[in-house]
């Protein structure tokens, strides 16, 4: 099976724009020594030494940076290289006449540089800085005649900063958002199931809003009944809450008008009083619009139940159901176009969901079929020829004398028999039943398995679950079925007397380790074939090593 093939990451676009960067600022530190050296021709007036120390000192800034940068420097490729910029062009302009200097334009790269490297917010700060810089320059060393024009510039500066800080954060809000969008077509996979699916949407789109709550809410129009998925902050898909409610219709949460996508911020005092806190967005419509007294009182009881100070709401694009789907934050706040990017988020999504749906309930019924008829034959091919090697086992038992030394072979032998019959019947039971008993037998087979190698082989074998282990039905025979191989080889291939299992999710991987102590065997590296395939046909992979102690460590990892 493949590994799909990552776009390019967000750190390696970034060293990308530092670099050009970089290139530009030392193009630009240039021409404005030869500019100054034109300037200070043999029919100009003498350029003085502080303006050629400033040019200099400038230029020699922009000929470390770049090289640092081109050398893969993290330390110049963050936020205080364009703060510097911006000392450099506050002395810049101070030393070439302040208000009347063209070099204020200067102040525009480092606006252009922070913005779109770092968003509008860290924009805003430079703009703000920067025309504070100049105004504080212009009023050193102006007189009152020079008051328009320090104003226009003034002007000038931060208009058109402004502009080039919101086009730079829109940039930088599409790559995420597009980063988001692959993330969440790399979720849809049948194998890991409808639920596991919506798990990990929630678990990414709450992270992209830095919000504090994640609930999502679905009803199935056959049964009735709603499912309430809940995520907080900082929590990861495996602690989703999931609820099944018979009804929730007086709930605040189903109250809100079910093609729209609502807004909510909560608006300091005093402009709660004058402007819409809440605001509604249809299906078809071309803008907002604010919502009426009843919808505000709606949002305000949501908002309390929440208690949140923001939250954006849209409706789930379901064909055999409905839902919504709530982000709320207690702290910050929320846009429009984060409302109606979460509205297309779910449009995206949740059709492949319910696609995902379709196809495990369609590979589950067929499964059900299949599991009858594979525990009918367990019973006709594997119960019964041991049913009768232990009856025969008796019988030549009884005919031997009580002086006979394999008495006790015989009897360890049948009693061996006798267990691995009721493990098959346990087996063939666990199939028929399907998902609903295999999955709570994950712990108590590993056990069984550690058992059986300690009876038949003498190898003690310890069983370890880190942290909480959720398994589907499908998840959970591949996994008992890897453990079991990973022992056999340990029975058949070493000479160890000592072995672990060790299972536990991580990272979004589901890591098992099978591991064996140091025997008389020396270590050659090999590649696993059963456990290999295995793995790579549920999208891992299987390796070996050596352990610290000198054994042999199989470690497989398999994302769910």
């Amino acid at each position: 099976m493949r590994a799909p093939v990552s776009a390019p990451s967000l750190d390696s676009s970034l060293s990308t724009d530092a670099l050009m960067a970089a290139r530009m600022r030392l193009v630009l530190s240039i021409s404005a020594v030869l500019a100054m050296a034109v300037d200070a021709g043999p029919t100009r007036q003498p350029v003085a030494s502080a303006v050629w120390l400033a040019f200099c000192g400038y230029l020699l800034h922009s000929v470390l940076v770049h090289a640092c940068t081109q050398g893969g420097w993290r330390h110049v490729q963050g936020k205080a290289v364009h703060w510097s910029d911006v000392m450099w062009f506050t002395l810049i302009v101070f030393v070439t006449g302040g208000v009347h200097s063209l070099f204020f334009l200067f102040y525009f790269f480092a606006i252009l540089t922070s913005s779109f490297r770092w968003g509008f917010e860290e924009g805003a700060r430079v703009t703000i800085v920067s025309v504070a810089s100049f105004a504080a320059c212009g009023l050193g060393t102006s007189t009152g005649d020079d008051a328009p024009q320090l104003l226009m510039r003034t002007t000038f500066l931060l208009a058109l900063g402004h502009m080039i800080v919101h086009w730079g954060g829109s940039k930088l809000i599409l790559q995420r958002r597009l980063a988001l969008l692959g993330d969440i077509s790399q979720l849809s996979n049948p194998r890991f199931g409808a639920g596991r699916t919506i798990a990990r949407t929630m678990e990414k789109t709450l992270a992209f809003f830095k919000a504090s709550h994640c609930i999502l809410m679905t009803r199935d129009t056959a049964t009735g009944n709603w499912t309430l998925r809940t995520l907080r902050k900082d929590d990861t898909c495996e602690h989703v809450g999931v609820e099944t409610l018979g009804g929730i219709a007086e709930s605040p949460l189903m109250a809100l008008e079910h093609p729209h996508t609502v807004l909510s911020n909560r608006l300091p005092w005093p402009l709660n009083h004058f402007f819409a806190r809440s605001h509604m967005h249809g299906p078809g419509a071309i803008g907002w619009r604010p919502e009426g007294r009843d919808g505000a009182k709606r949002s305000a009881a949501v908002a309390a139940m929440l208690e949140a100070r923001a939250f954006i709401s849209a409706a789930l694009p379901l064909r055999l159901g409905e839902g919504r789907v709530f982000i709320s934050s207690r702290n910050g706040h929320f846009s429009k176009s984060d409302a109606l990017f979460l509205a297309h988020l779910m449009e995206q999504i949740f059709p492949v969901i319910e696609t995902i749906e379709v196809l495990d309930r369609m590979a589950s019924e067929a499964a059900a079929t299949e599991r009858l008829k594979i525990s009918l034959d367990l019973h006709d091919t594997a119960v019964q020829p041991y049913i009768g090697l232990r009856m025969g086992l008796c019988a030549l038992r009884k005919k031997a004398a009580a002086d006979n030394p394999l008495l006790e072979d015989l009897d360890k032998l049948a009693e061996v028999a006798s267990g691995v019959i009721a493990d098959l019947r346990r087996f063939a039971g666990a199939v028929k039943a399907g998902p609903e008993s295999s999955c709570g037998l994950v712990l108590h087979q590993l056990y069984s398995q550690a058992a059986r190698i300690q009876g038949l082989y003498g190898i003690e074998i310890s069983v370890n679950v880190e942290g909480h282990v959720r398994l589907d039905d499908r998840m959970t025979a591949e996994v008992l079925q890897m453990v079991g191989e990973g022992l056999n080889n340990i029975c058949k291939h070493t000479q160890a007397r000592r072995g672990s299992v060790r299972i536990g999710c991580r990272n979004g991987c589901l890591h098992l380790r099978i591991e064996n102590e140091s025997g008389e065997e020396n270590f050659a590296p090999f590649r696993p074939r059963s456990l290999s395939d295995r793995a790579a046909a549920l999208g891992g992979r299987a390796q070996v090593s050596r352990c610290r102690g000198g054994g042999t460590e199989v470690l497989i990892e398999i994302p769910i």
